[in-house]
């Protein structure tokens, strides 16, 4: 499914929410991750990785809140991607979320009240509760890709994987296995 007006996506806000640990557990702590891909290599490596601590070189993907807790009201992590923004070089750009697995293995099952929702100004794009990835502890949630005319266009990507944050870094944009 794709989504936009026909000239394509521009500037998008992925939210993240989840509700705290219960009291005196280790905290839940989920993090949004977005990785670029090169017009030469759309399902190779990454050139870069953004996440809670990092932001694009070009500043047009950064985090903009970020909660390692999970507390507050509603969505409680924010990160923008200013798609038009973006050199031309730039192909494609996926979007995860990820369960640190510091204070040992978590699942999204394992969790409450978790949600992802993704706009376009006021249009809602994807609006997901990880239902579909309770047995993973990291799943790719969005594609944006750039078409022939060079306007992007979003795709839902909802893939569970069963990774810690490095390696789904380095998983998350590869073609699906059979």
């Amino acid at each position: 499914m794709s989504s936009g007006s026909s000239d394509g996506i521009k500037k998008v806000e992925v939210r993240l929410k989840w509700d705290p640990s219960p009291l005196r557990q280790p905290p839940h702590h989920l993090d949004i991750v977005a990785t670029t891909y090169s017009a030469d290599a759309p399902n190779g490596r990454p050139v870069y990785v953004v996440h809670y601590d990092s932001r694009s070189p070009d500043g047009t993907i950064n985090m903009s809140r970020h909660s390692q807790t999970g507390l507050g009201l509603g969505y409680v992590e924010a990160m923008t991607l200013e798609l038009d923004r973006l050199a031309p070089s730039f192909a494609r750009v996926v979007v995860g979320v990820v369960i640190h697995q510091d204070s040992g293995p978590k699942t999204f099952g394992d969790l409450t009240n978790t949600g992802v929702l993704v706009v376009h100004g006021y249009a809602e794009l994807l609006k997901d509760d990880f239902a579909q990835l309770a047995e993973s502890t990291a799943g790719t949630v969005a594609e944006f890709v750039r078409d022939a005319s060079g306007a992007w266009e979003f795709h839902s990507m909802i893939r569970g994987f069963d990774s810690d944050p490095v390696t789904f870094t380095e998983e998350m944009g590869s073609a699906p296995q059979p």
